[in-house]
């Protein structure tokens, strides 16, 4: 959801204020109300009595804590490191621009945190100068804008010790980036003052977010331990606080907290917005390692140590947890309502985990008795336990729902919620069998994964600058030529090719072959324009990775890729490299933009939101598709990658609403497959969000959605003419002449052809509008905003395969061919309407 649903929320116990939720949309009150049940007897919501009531539930008595040493600190560091060196970011020139700022001749991107004072010495408060590097350079400071794209800033720390006094308040578009060599260390005072040693949104007077929760993107943490350990234990204490959204990003943090009996302390709170992903984080001790509130989420590779509760899910639409590790805890995952009337999590889903020593492994509303009608929903694949007495609890009733062991088990596939195939629903609570995973998607019994890669074993002198090539970056310039032959030469010679902040203009294809590594700096942008990408009927391709038959590996990271002005043939990423499933190429944080920030010529000023008109601007149509993986490719992991077709101006004061024309989101069409899809979302492009056609073996975790706002004036039809060779979608079975509703013919969420192995971990697809208005997506709204989310052909499809489907503002939820086979109405769910498993084959 974007700025028009914003809300606040207050956190009593660090501001002294009751929750306040504004007039707001119906539907944003209902998900929010769940809240209310964390009320403590004097009326105060949220952090001290969601901490209270987390322990509550939990048995009575804690492991034994222990201090993680230096072996267990440096162990989760997924890289070979240097022993501790210079990394080559410290050391590297840096040249980078905000190609837009309004003051673009001085304004910095980058920041090095002991160039403003810091001393990084474990003696010196670095609270001011660390705030005085984030701050520099009037920038989006919480409470003073909503959105920026044109101060975005990365900060950086060197290795050392940053004593800290109050809170690291976060602005904007911000990379707060430590040294993966020689990990800061951002260590709380004995008498801390704030909420979070980093705080992601802090709380504006009468308990204002000061950016809406669901708005924030372009953002990342990453390389830090945050300490905890001076704080009394009794005194509550939180390491991040992150309310959050799209293209955000926690990488590579470990959070060290008091495991005394009645320590409140917390690593990481989230509490509002629409994520995300979250991996390779590490948490000893806390009364809650983390505690999670957010609409949606794929967190992969955490890690707890004697935590009273490891995990503490306060409310969500849906999430996927992938290899969790909780270690000699009390309760491993708690997402029980503390009020069985008022169901505030959705559905989980829980996968390639692990529980050792831990009494409780899952939490849980729901039982083979008692079942809210589709909330609170859990499956769990392939989760070890070691030592764990109770599997499964009831909260409610604190009785047993599945056995633990004294030794080791492994639960392969456990369901509660409801399950749907060909043949009918079903609701369950018990183990299935779980789909088939082809061989070439597993490593070590787990799915594939692949964390981003940082290169702090290279030299400074390894990489290659693009301004240094001859790039400006300034959003004028033709920087064509000059990216070409730098991206050349560098993957000719074994070299990086570094991307300085900068918004670099192309005017043809630009293509990155094979054994190319990349990565950006604050989200450079590479932004097409001219004629060039401008016919819909001969779409060619703004970037292009490798030829069609090349075979080898590409890592590209943290960038952009945006168009500029009316580009309607604009294709921005094909992929047409193959890859060994055993090595694959990757993504990572690599993001597409169309519209909605200065410089694209495609804001408010040229493309504002027009419900009272059919008219088609075509100065507003760009984007042919976002992201193609074409037929020759193969082998791809992507992670955190966000396709967005803007909703609003991120630019303007007041977040208006603008109209943009994008053709398509993600198309897969590699034949051998074996595609990766990780934390990825795709937003309004007018035919669908996600289709794979003729493709096979793909994993996709929580993957999200949102249909664009004006359909359907116009609906999926206009204005990109259908075309049939790359399999687009016609919605004429769903739009018969004589009956059809105006909302047929819609954005697909996801769409299946002929495809087989497409196994979904998660997914929320999302119709909150029609013609900007969003009656139609109230909870309990009679005709909702579009007919069909998903759709598969029976015919040659095989293996497909749902976990935790969530969808919002659409009557059918799965259509097989034109046989709708699930019903919103029977799995209404928090807000969303949810189904826990869905299999094509049984």
């Amino acid at each position: 959801m974007r700025f028009s649903w914003g809300y606040v929320l207050v956190l009593p116990s660090v501001l002294g204020e009751k929750l306040t939720i504004p007039a707001v949309d119906s539907a944003v009150r209902s998900q929010l109300s769940s809240f209310s049940q964390y009320a403590d007897s004097n009326g105060r919501v949220g952090q001290e009595a969601a901490l209270t009531a987390a322990a509550e539930a939990a048995a009575a008595s804690t492991v034994a804590p222990s201090d993680p040493d230096s072996a267990a600190l440096t162990g989760h560091i997924l890289e070979q490191r240097q022993a501790v060196g210079s990394y080559w970011y410290e050391t590297i020139a840096h040249q980078g621009i905000s190609a837009f700022n309004a003051n673009r001749a001085n304004y910095k991107v980058y920041r090095n945190v002991k160039d403003y004072g810091a001393k990084g010495d474990g003696k010196t408060d670095d609270t001011a100068a660390i705030q005085r590097a984030i701050s520099d350079g009037n920038r989006c400071a919480p409470g003073a804008c909503l959105s920026s794209s044109t101060t975005n800033a990365v900060v950086y720390f060197p290795g050392g010790t940053y004593l800290l006094s109050s809170s690291i308040v976060s602005y904007y578009a911000t990379n707060l980036i430590g040294n993966p060599d020689n990990m800061p260390v951002l260590k709380a005072t004995n008498g801390f003052n704030g909420f979070g040693v980093i705080d992601g949104a802090q709380y504006q007077p009468g308990g204002v977010l000061p950016y809406g929760p669901t708005n924030i993107f372009w953002r990342q943490v990453r390389n830090f331990v945050i300490d905890l350990t001076a704080i009394p234990a009794a005194v509550e204490a939180t390491g991040i606080h992150w309310p959050t959204a799209q293209a955000t990003s926690l990488q590579n943090i470990i959070f060290k907290m008091s495991s005394d009996s009645g320590t409140k302390h917390q690593g990481l709170f989230i509490e509002a917005g629409s994520g995300g992903i979250m991996n390779d984080l590490v948490f000893y001790g806390g009364l809650n390692g983390a505690v999670f509130g957010n609409q949606q989420f794929t967190v992969r590779n955490l890690t707890f140590y004697n935590a009273v509760t490891a995990i503490y899910q306060i409310w969500d639409w849906g999430w996927t947890y992938k290899s969790i590790s909780v270690n000699n805890c009390t309760v491993g995952l708690d997402m029980a309502s503390r009020d069985p009337s008022n169901e505030a999590v959705g559905s989980v889903t829980f996968f390639d985990s692990s529980f050792t020593n831990t009494k409780i492994a899952f939490n849980i509303s729901r039982n083979a008795i008692t079942q809210p009608s589709s909330g609170g929903s859990l499956a769990i694949e392939n989760v070890s336990l070691k030592n764990v007495a109770l599997a499964i609890q009831h909260g409610p009733s604190r009785l047993p729902i599945l056995a633990g062991t004294t030794g080791s088990t492994t639960i392969a596939s456990w369901v509660s919620g409801r399950v749907y195939n060909p043949t009918g629903p079903n609701v369950v609570t018990g183990a299935i069998t779980p789909p088939a995973r082809p061989a070439s998607l597993v490593a070590k019994g787990r799915f594939y994964e692949r964390s981003k890669p940082s290169y702090a074993t290279l030299p400074s002198t390894s990489f290659s600058s693009i301004r240094a090539g001859g790039a400006r970056g300034d959003g004028v310039t033709d920087d064509t030529a000059a990216l070409q032959k730098v991206i050349t030469a560098a993957a000719a010679a074994g070299r990086v090719v570094y991307f300085d902040a900068g918004t670099y203009k192309v005017t043809r294809t630009l293509l990155i072959p094979a054994k190319s590594r990349i990565v950006g700096e604050g989200y450079a942008v590479i932004m097409s324009s001219g004629a060039f990408f401008a016919n819909i009927n001969a779409p060619q391709v703004v970037v292009q990775v490798g030829n069609p038959g090349d075979v080898g590996v590409v890592e590209w990271s943290d960038m952009i890729v945006s168009t500029q002005g009316a580009q309607a043939g604009a294709i921005l990423i094909r992929w047409n490299l193959a890859s060994a499933a055993e090595s694959p190429s990757g993504m990572w944080d690599v993001h597409t933009r169309i519209g909605g920030t200065t410089g694209s010529n495609l804001s408010y000023a040229n493309c504002a939101a027009a419900p009272k008109s059919t008219l088609v601007n075509s100065a507003c149509i760009s984007g042919y598709t976002s992201l193609h993986v074409a037929k020759s490719a193969s082998g791809l992991y992507m992670e955190n990658v966000w396709l967005w077709v803007a909703d609003h101006d991120v630019d303007d004061a007041a977040l208006r609403q603008i109209t943009v024309y994008a053709g398509r989101g993600l198309l897969i069409e590699s034949t051998a497959g074996t595609i990766w899809l990780v934390g990825t979302s795709s937003e309004h492009h007018v035919r669908y969000q996600y289709q794979f056609s003729n493709t096979q073996n793909i994993f996709a975790g929580q993957i999200q959605t949102e249909t664009p706002y004006y359909q359907p004036n116009p609906g999926s039809r206009q204005p990109f003419p259908l075309n049939a060779a790359i399999d687009d979608p016609n919605f004429d079975f769903l739009c018969p002449k004589a009956t059809a509703p105006g909302t047929c013919a819609e954005a697909w969420g996801l769409r299946v052809s002929a495809s087989r192995n497409v196994l979904i971990y998660g997914a929320g697809f999302y119709s909150f509008f029609n013609n900007y208005t969003t009656s139609c997506s109230d909870k309990g709204a009679g005709a909702l905003c579009q007919q069909g989310m998903v759709q598969y052909d029976a015919a040659n499809t095989k293996g497909f395969w749902m976990y935790g489907l969530n969808t919002v503002g659409a009557v059918g939820m799965v259509y097989r061919d034109t046989t709708k086979m699930v019903d919103y109405s029977q799995n209404v769910n928090v807000y969303p309407s949810t189904i826990m498993v869905f299999n094509s084959n049984s």
